[in-house]
């Protein structure tokens, strides 16, 4: 994006977008036909704000990114993905793009496809890329989102979106609807899947279609989204970024995230330093997630949800990762002691059986590319194991992968494909989920997996360091090793009060293939 290679890998996040923005003056940007939400509150996203600055921006140019002209009944929405509020039981987010600026945008709501009485005003944000930001040219991308709240439990909605002049009600545009389901209570049983690192291919697309098979509740997204910024390292000299990216992957996982919320956390690549100091601006204008976690200016890709009687908490390992150092401690150490109140809170909670984490830099993992980041196991995996987490998925390395238990570094327990984990005693899983899409790493050791099993207690990985130095280091724990196009998929059984609740772990192949299965039992409070 126009800053030398040396100089860019020595520069913050925040140093990077500061370069950028002297670079591209605003007076570069209005030319270019519209102002980003950045440009005028000061690079923050601020809720409320969006609308009025894409409105003015509309109304002060003439350039062909301006929909001042153009007839609403011809602009279709499209990319709609859900997200939980702070509430998933009675709150969720419908979000949507338009090609170009709409008047009045709204989401209809009812108990049917015939009674959509419910309209609720939706807010619309412009996210502007100027021409030598990467390769997108002077680009204008309008989203829009409405919150939702006061639901019911447990009940299934229809929904439809749109704009004047393009009514959802209408029953010729019946057929734009979508559904959603809001969380149950602590006895029923659901399944969700998770994976990391997907981007736009005919991968991505066909893990979405397997998917969505599943009749999964919800979706982890353990980061590395669209690959906006196809280097991943934070840095302004990617010419490759093109924020166009977003709009086909939005295009692709639609036939998903419009009946399945898709609960993102944030991966390297997901830093593109433009819009904002953290690097995370186009991110909050394309995701309305939970704000519940401790630092919403900095990491808006933290936070927690609870579904039915488990508890998932999405964490931002960028602010703790010595591999890609961009946003490394952005967070002042807030982070880990907002986790620490989480576990701990979840862990005391009568409603709560399961904790599940996910986030994208690995904890543990054997591939040649990343391998295990060292910034998590100082930080996260002490947690991990005081507190008795159920199963941590990560992705990052393109590639499944499975752990044995593991305490201290170390294997605790061996769990072969189909064994049992019981947590309180016997220590924390991780799997590696992140070939939903992109190219395959590679492996040190052969592959071993579900009727293909290698008995290989020696598996050469290394960590990496503080200072970008890696350790290497032959593990034990590397009981899974899969190299092709996969994801996760978790069947929860609830229990009465005293009896072994389960997580029936599984990891499936583009194919539809099992290449792994296990279980992690606990006692229901």
């Amino acid at each position: 994006m126009g800053v030398p290679d040396q100089l860019a890998d020595k520069m913050s996040m925040a140093e990077q977008h500061e370069y950028l923005r002297s670079k591209f003056s605003r007076r570069t940007m209005v030319r270019g036909g519209a102002v980003t939400l950045g440009a005028v509150v000061g690079g923050a996203f601020v809720p409320g704000a969006a609308q009025a600055a894409t409105q003015t921006s509309s109304s002060k140019t003439s350039s062909p990114s301006s929909s001042a002209a153009v007839d609403g009944s011809l602009v279709a929405p499209f990319g709609r993905h859900l997200a939980y509020g702070n509430d998933a039981s009675t709150e969720m987010t419908v979000s949507w793009q338009v090609p170009v600026a709409v008047k009045k945008p709204f989401i209809r709501i009812g108990a049917s496809p015939l009674d959509l009485s419910r309209k609720i005003d939706a807010e619309l944000t412009s996210l502007y890329t100027p021409a030598g930001v990467g390769a997108s040219a002077d680009y204008t991308q309008y989203y829009l989102h409405a919150k939702l709240s006061n639901l019911r439990p447990g009940k299934t909605y229809y929904y439809g979106v749109g704009h004047e002049g393009f009514d959802p009600a209408d029953h010729h545009l019946l057929g734009t609807l979508g559904t959603f389901t809001t969380a149950p209570g602590k006895s029923e049983a659901f399944t969700f899947t998770a994976f990391g690192d997907q981007g736009v291919s005919y991968h991505g697309l066909a893990n979405d279609a397997l998917i969505l098979g599943q009749n999964p509740a919800f979706h982890l997204h353990a980061g590395d989204i669209a690959y906006g910024d196809p280097s991943g390292a934070g840095v302004t000299s990617d010419t490759g970024y093109d924020a166009r990216t977003w709009d086909q992957f939005l295009y692709q996982t639609e036939s998903v995230a419009k009946q399945v919320p898709w609960m993102v956390s944030y991966g390297n690549h997901d830093m593109e330093a433009w819009y904002s100091p953290n690097g995370y601006g186009g991110e909050e204008a394309r995701w309305l997630l939970p704000d519940n976690g401790p630092d919403r200016k900095n990491l808006p890709g933290v936070y927690s949800f609870v579904y039915g009687n488990t508890a998932v908490i999405s964490l931002d390992a960028n602010d703790i990762s010595f591999e890609i150092p961009a946003n490394l401690g952005i967070s002042g150490g807030t982070q880990t002691k907002w986790l620490e109140a989480q576990l701990k809170k979840f862990r005391a909670s009568k409603n709560v059986d399961f904790v599940v984490v996910f986030f994208h830099h690995c904890a543990y993992c054997t591939s040649t590319t990343h391998s295990s980041e060292g910034g998590v196991r100082n930080e996260w995996v002490p947690l991990f194991e005081k507190y008795t987490v159920d199963l941590v998925i990560n992705g990052h390395n393109h590639v499944y992968e499975r752990t044995d238990v593991i305490k201290k570094n170390a294997v605790s327990k061996e769990l072969p494909i189909g064994g049992t984990a019981y947590p309180e005693t016997d220590g924390v899983v991780y799997v590696t989920a992140g070939a939903a899409g992109r190219s395959l790493y590679g492996f040190s050791a052969d592959q071993s997996y579900e009727g293909h099993e290698k008995d290989n207690n020696e598996v050469a990985a290394f960590v990496c360091l503080a200072d970008g130095a890696k350790q290497n280091e032959t593990v034990a724990w590397s009981r899974v090793r899969y190299l092709n196009y996969s994801f996760l998929r978790v069947d929860v059984t609830p229990a009465s009060k005293g009896r072994q609740a389960t997580l029936k772990v599984r990891g499936i192949a583009e194919t539809g293939a099992q290449v792994d299965h296990f279980i992690v039992s606990r006692k229901a409070k």
